[in-house]
């Protein structure tokens, strides 16, 4: 096989521009975690690589598992091993040296990184994919890995899970509610051909959206906590709380926007409000930090 396709293949097994977006938070929280710039070391490359191949094996495991049921929808029947470009044994290979690469790199930073970076990838694999197709609670348990980026970054640093990792983890582990949720509404028909349940009432429904409400309302009030400095070394300035509190207030009202329509373009649009909000809080956490 050619370089380049090669290449695009491996980008499509390890879902790179999702896996960049959790780098992206992983690095968010070890900058967070540091007391200044002259703190930056080599550690935040190998947290960076590191970090790559373990949410890289987490994709390529995924896709192994779900390997039939990717045939049946459309967003995912041309995956490399769903369409048969990539068989299973060698995404299998690929999966297991990203695993092996990413937990000796995470463990080369601290044995605890590593932990948790081990603990995501199982409970991705072996828990969250398994029950995808059996129960919408699915959606719970992979909140669970999905939430662990943020922290690790500060784990990586200190070597300490505490308030203030605490913290980070839930900010992103309620962020995982409405983001998925309003994904697996503008995608119900694709999911329901997978035989996947992912809407927490089954259905797109008012129930679905008011649950979709309630966890970005908590979202807002755990992500201004810093503010009340009971967070310990985790803080917000009084200014940067406000952008924070009306960025959440952005989202909220786009998830009020899917209650009151009910409409595939408002699931697609809270979607895309998700994206953007969690990225622009993590900047605004970082430069805070840094301009106080």
């Amino acid at each position: 096989m050619a370089l380049t396709p090669l290449f695009t293949e491996f980008k499509t097994i390890t879902k790179a521009r999702l896996a960049m977006s959790v780098v992206f938070s992983t690095l968010a929280g070890y900058m967070l975690a540091i007391d200044s710039w002259s703190d930056l070391d080599y550690k935040i490359i190998l947290l960076a690589i590191g970090g790559y191949c373990m949410v890289g094996a987490s994709n390529a495991f995924n896709q192994i598992i779900e390997k039939d049921t990717d045939l049946l929808m459309k967003r995912t029947a041309n995956r490399p091993i769903a369409a048969g470009r990539v068989s299973k044994q060698q995404a299998f290979a690929l999966a297991s040296l990203l695993t092996i690469a990413g937990i000796v790199i995470l463990y080369i930073i601290s044995p605890k990184t590593a932990m948790f970076g081990a603990i995501s990838i199982f409970l991705y694999t072996s828990v969250y994919t398994p029950l995808k197709p059996i129960t919408p609670l699915s959606v719970f348990v992979g909140a669970f890995p999905g939430a662990i980026p943020f922290m690790l970054g500060w784990v990586a640093h200190t070597n300490e899970f505490g308030i203030e990792a605490g913290t980070l983890f839930l900010i992103q582990f309620f962020w995982q509610f409405p983001h998925f949720w309003a994904l697996g509404w503008f995608l119900h028909d694709d999911y329901q051909k997978g035989g996947f349940a992912m809407l927490p009432s089954g259905k797109k429904d008012k129930k679905t959206s008011m649950q979709i409400i309630m966890y970005t309302f908590w979202l807002i009030l755990v992500s201004i906590i810093p503010y009340f400095g009971v967070t310990g070394q985790l803080k917000l300035s009084l200014v940067a709380t406000i952008l924070v509190f009306v960025s959440g207030l952005w989202m909220l009202w786009a998830a009020f926007q899917l209650h009151k329509t009910q409409t595939d373009n408002a699931a697609r649009s809270l979607m895309l409000v998700s994206v953007t909000y969690i990225s622009l809080i993590q900047i605004l956490f970082v430069v805070d930090k840094f301009l106080r």
